[in-house]
């Protein structure tokens, strides 16, 4: 991504994303939540779902905003029920060395294909 340092995205990339300074796919917006593609789709259906707020990690979004969390699985399971049948994969990287490269939680859905186990 451009303007990365280290391989990790601005800090601000998904702010700038909610806020329409930068574009993306958005399938859905609300006042906790927004839901866009992602730009480098890893299955048939791959949308990332952020809350408006920056918060770093998943832990800190359910200890900051546990309504805001609940929104957010909500959002992710209406995706998958649009996009894929309802079934989909949810998935929350925190941190480098499993994945993060924004530092603004996101959900992952993941969907529309078949998944292994264990996933990597």
């Amino acid at each position: 991504m451009s303007g990365s340092r280290n391989g990790r995205a601005p800090a601000d990339l998904f702010l700038r994303i909610v806020s329409g300074e930068l574009p993306a796919t958005i399938v859905h917006s609300d006042d906790l939540v927004v839901a866009f593609e992602d730009a480098d789709p890893q299955a048939p259906v791959h949308v990332l779902v952020v809350p408006r707020e920056r918060h770093e990690t998943v832990a800190e979004l359910a200890a900051a905003a546990p309504a805001t969390l609940a929104r957010l699985v909500e959002v992710a399971q209406r995706v998958a029920d649009e996009r894929c049948g309802g079934h989909f994969r949810l998935v929350f990287n925190t941190g480098e060395d499993v994945g993060q490269s924004v530092p603004h939680v996101h959900g992952h859905v993941l969907g529309g294909r078949g998944f292994t186990w264990p996933p990597g």
